[in-house]
């Protein structure tokens, strides 16, 4: 089991877990391979040597499921306790950045404050659309309520 050092998109949540919040197309040169991958596409995402979990999710928009990607997104954030765990989409913004917000959600800070610490925390433009800014603000607190905690 390991852990990230100083890799690239690496990001420390409130929990103090730590994802890494990729394109899921690069150069994975000088990088350790992930323990788990999170990718969230639209389409199959191409194979990988390591375990990986799919979250149908189109580019702009939003899961379509919403328990189907709480269901990846708490497994990645139960692995990250101790192994190395990434999530991202194509472009690692928009879809990547609104699970990296939901990672810290999971890992304790609140809904509210959620996007805006993703922004700081992964990318200026994380959360790209309003509609995945909705989701994190309103949708997410509600299937959490509902859901098995993490």
């Amino acid at each position: 089991m390991g852990e990230w050092g100083d890799e690239p998109g690496v990001i420390v949540l409130p929990d103090r877990r730590m994802v890494r919040a990729v394109r899921v197309r690069r150069d994975r040169k000088g990088v350790p391979d992930p323990e788990l991958a999170v990718h969230l596409s639209g389409v199959r995402p191409p194979q990988t040597p390591w375990p990986r979990l799919w979250v149908r999710w189109p580019d702009f928009s939003l899961p379509l499921s919403t328990d189907g990607a709480l269901e990846s997104l708490r497994a990645a954030h139960a692995a990250a306790l101790d192994q190395r765990v990434e999530v991202g989409c194509r472009g690692g913004i928009g879809r990547t950045g609104t699970a990296v917000a939901a990672l810290a959600v999971l890992a304790g800070l609140p809904d509210d404050e959620a996007v805006a610490w993703a922004r700081r925390h992964h990318h200026p433009r994380a959360v790209e659309t309003p509609w995945q800014r909705r989701w994190v603000e309103r949708v997410l607190p509600r299937a959490l309520d509902l859901g098995a905690p993490s």
